[in-house]
């Protein structure tokens, strides 16, 4: 739109010609929005607030009176607060390049100033030290030209020909170069024993391989011996077994014909052993039953003989009695004892002969001492007999 002005979002559009900016300005400030001006009435200029570079390569001398070439870089911008802005537009706005130029020699001058208190050792290792003095004695003097400084970076720090610098770290380099040549050996001896123990690994190897390959050589002939032993052994195997087996029916067969011959002969001989002993001792107890049947036999007619003819004994006694003187003392009772007397004396006889047969004796009948048959004991009368 005619008379709309709009900054860029790194600048900052100043407007003069109209009222008077903030803090009495000899113009206004505008940035980060557009705005309306009046052609002809106003006119509208722009201040970079981007990031600016200035280089410093500045000789300075320090506290020993040694001499230094310091090279340093220097971020700075334009202030983003409105005081800011006025103070660097005030200045550069009409040839912002100066901001550089200014700025290098600002910071040109307080190297000088600080690097001349302090020590060549002390530049040397504590840069950051020199860094943060130099910023902030420049800080106050920027601010009223509207500019900070971001960062401050020494770049270098030389003394020229006088060899200050390396003959400070001469001793540091000795040492580093006295570490590196040990380092070196150390990797020379680590490198030998590497190459020793790879060749000793190899000899391993070697050996190894050898004794694999004598192994595999020794268990490949054991191989073929065993396969040229085969077939005989194998042979050999076999016949023993075939004679094992023919031992082994031989057995069988014996031990059948044994039973056979147990079955056929033994058994049988035995049985007619049994057989004939059996009968034997049958045939002496029916013997010994038969010979006591016939001695019981001949005893019982024997007795019965005696008997029938005990009989006749008696008569022939009484027949003796009759030729006989007999006197009888007590009536009727002596002549029953003497016929008593003549039945015990048939008695006594044939107990005499059935002894004399091996007969037992009668029953009842006593003898004397001399064996001779007496009279029974319940006969009390006399008998004389003349």
């Amino acid at each position: 739109m005619f008379g709309y002005r709009v900054p860029a979002p790194d600048q900052a559009m100043l407007i003069s010609g109209g009222r008077r900016g903030q803090g009495g300005a000899p113009f206004r400030v505008v940035t980060g929005h557009g705005t309306f001006v009046l052609p002809v009435f106003r006119k509208v200029r722009f201040l970079t607030l981007a990031m600016c570079e200035a280089e410093v390569s500045e000789t300075c001398v320090t506290r020993q009176g040694i001499a230094l070439t310091v090279r340093a870089v220097i971020a700075f911008k334009v202030g983003n607060d409105t005081e800011s802005v006025v103070n660097a537009g005030q200045r550069f706005l009409s040839d912002q390049d100066q901001m550089s130029v200014l700025t290098g020699r600002i910071f040109a001058g307080h190297l000088r100033s600080i690097i001349g208190s302090m020590t060549v050792e002390e530049i040397v290792t504590e840069r950051q030290k020199l860094a943060t003095e130099v910023l902030e004695t420049s800080k106050t003097e920027m601010a009223k030209i509207g500019l900070i400084v971001d960062s401050l970076q020494i770049q270098s720090i030389d003394d020229g020909d006088t060899g200050y610098i390396e003959a400070m770290s001469a001793p540091h380099k000795a040492a580093i170069q006295r570490q590196a040549q040990i380092a070196q050996a150390q990797a020379t001896q680590a490198s030998a024993e590497a190459e020793q123990e790879a060749a000793r690994n190899q000899a391993e190897y070697a050996r190894q391989t050898a004794v694999v390959q004598a192994e595999y050589s020794a268990e490949v002939d054991r191989a073929k011996a065993r396969a040229a032993q085969a077939g005989p052994l194998a042979q050999a195997h076999a016949q023993q077994e075939v004679l094992a087996a023919q031992t082994e029916l031989a057995e069988r067969a014996a031990q059948l014909r044994q039973q056979e011959l147990v079955a056929e002969v033994v058994k049988p001989a035995e049985a007619e052993a049994e057989r004939i002993r059996l009968l034997a001792m049958a045939e002496a107890e029916r013997m010994k039953i038969q010979a006591e049947a016939a001695a019981s036999h001949d005893r019982v007619a024997l007795d019965r003989m005696l008997i029938d003819q005990l009989p006749q004994i008696v008569k022939e006694a009484s027949a003796g009695l009759a030729n006989a003187n007999v006197n009888v003392l007590n009536g009727t009772d002596g002549l029953g004892e003497i016929a008593a007397g003549l039945v015990g004396q048939g008695l006594t006889i044939l107990d005499s002969v059935r002894r004399n047969l091996g007969a037992p004796d009668s029953p009842g009948q006593t003898t004397d001492r001399n064996g001779t048959p007496g009279a029974d004991k319940g006969t009390n009368g006399r008998v004389e007999i003349e």
